[in-house]
């Protein structure tokens, strides 16, 4: 990704799931989502709400947020290595978060790695506070998720 390469937040679709599935799978490892699952998650327009950030053509990053009643929950935020450190995973969750507020929601939650801090102080430096401990919750039970929440 070039610097000051313009960066478009959209609505997620499923042609952006084929560019970001090897991505997927680097990131998240064991627990990279199938493009199937990521088809069903687009189809439920009703709970479900998800944002791609591109520059051009070239998928960047994801996320998505589920919304039921006045809780939401922040499913997945991607940036693939190239464009991580230029505020993509803040202005994705930061859409994610108008979303939750404009269906609603008064309250989100979402669980992180416990060993990846980076994604943790973004989170905390958007007013997300640790609400609980997942033990084992990924990685085949070697890894805890630390719970966040915060109000909207």
């Amino acid at each position: 990704m070039s610097r000051g390469a313009e960066i478009a937040i959209v609505p997620m679709r499923a042609e952006h799931i084929d560019a970001l599935m090897p991505y997927e799978r680097e990131m998240f490892g064991a627990e990279a989502w199938t493009a199937s699952g990521y088809r069903t998650e687009l189809a439920d327009t009703e709970r479900r709400y998800y944002l791609a950030g591109l520059t051009g053509d070239e998928l960047l990053g994801w996320a998505g947020v589920m919304v039921i009643g006045d809780s939401a929950e922040i499913l997945t935020v991607g940036v693939i290595p190239a464009a991580r450190r230029h505020g993509l995973g803040r202005r994705l969750l930061d859409g994610l978060l108008d979303e939750a507020r404009r269906r609603g929601a008064v309250e989100v939650f979402l669980e992180v790695r416990v060993d990846n801090e980076a994604a943790q102080s973004l989170y905390a430096s958007e007013g997300f506070a640790q609400v609980g401990l997942r033990p084992g919750y990924y990685d085949a039970g070697r890894v805890d998720a630390v719970v966040m929440h915060r109000e909207l």
